[in-house]
């Protein structure tokens, strides 16, 4: 009898130190990691909160966030999270962009496709009061192949159109068949990829924007055409301050 309650005891022993060892296994392989730690007055209040950038690695993709979100422990003891999208990198800026003398919470996520493209984010924590601003949406242009190894990007927003000679690219255009005797087989459009950057630039002396970029593409996403830039400033909405389009 003593000998069969021995291995009940043992059993159940195992049993727990198994559970434990799978539950301390699933904590560390969702171990998180600070990414980013700033401090700023994001209410108003005079004192400063302490915002964190946090991320959960993942496993399986070595350079992978699975998770990636924004902490922010306040001074009135409230903690606010603020979820964001998954991703390679993420960045944190505290910088004034809506111009109310309180500094904002700006956040980039670099995306794990090819294109290389970002997601931001930019939030007020003015009054306590959490408030998500949208980001200035990317530039809308029509852009196209043309007769001639030639290429056309037009700006929908300044109505400025610019031609790029593609004549360097004549071979490699022929060969797969897309130029014949210097003339489209069939109208073909470029590919407008949405931002790889968007940073906070100063403006002039007293106004901080918005730099974005965004590329245009050919028959592939190593085809760069053009580099599309925009600048941007805040005042009850995102105002175009700027925009050109240079040669890759």
């Amino acid at each position: 009898m003593k000998k069969e309650m021995l291995l009940v005891i043992i059993s159940f022993f195992l049993i727990s130190l198994s559970t434990i060892t799978g539950v301390y296994a699933i904590e560390e392989k969702n171990k998180t990691v600070t990414i980013s730690k700033q401090e700023a007055d994001l209410t108003g209040d005079g004192q400063n909160e302490t915002i964190y950038l946090k991320g959960v690695p993942d496993q399986d993709e070595k350079d992978y966030l699975q998770s990636i979100y924004l902490e922010i422990s306040a001074s009135n003891g409230r903690t606010y999270s603020l979820p964001l999208e998954s991703g390679t990198k993420a960045s944190l800026q505290m910088v004034d962009l809506n111009h109310d003398g309180l500094k904002d919470i700006f956040a980039n996520v670099l995306s794990s496709d090819t294109e290389g493209t970002v997601k931001s984010y930019l939030f007020t924590l003015k009054n306590f009061v959490r408030t998500e601003l949208t980001v200035p949406e990317p530039l809308e242009m029509d852009a196209k192949f043309k007769n001639g190894y030639k290429a056309e990007i037009k700006l929908a927003d300044t109505g400025k159109t610019y031609l790029f000679d593609l004549k360097e690219r004549k071979g490699y255009y022929k060969k797969i068949g897309f130029y014949y005797r210097g003339k489209l087989n069939e109208p073909m459009e470029l590919t407008v990829n949405t931002y790889n950057n968007l940073k906070p630039v100063q403006i002039d002396g007293q106004r901080v924007g918005l730099k974005g970029q965004q590329t245009v593409t050919g028959i592939a996403n190593a085809d760069t055409i053009a580099y599309v830039e925009s600048i941007w400033y805040y005042d009850r909405g995102w105002k175009l301050f700027k925009a050109d389009v240079k040669p890759s």
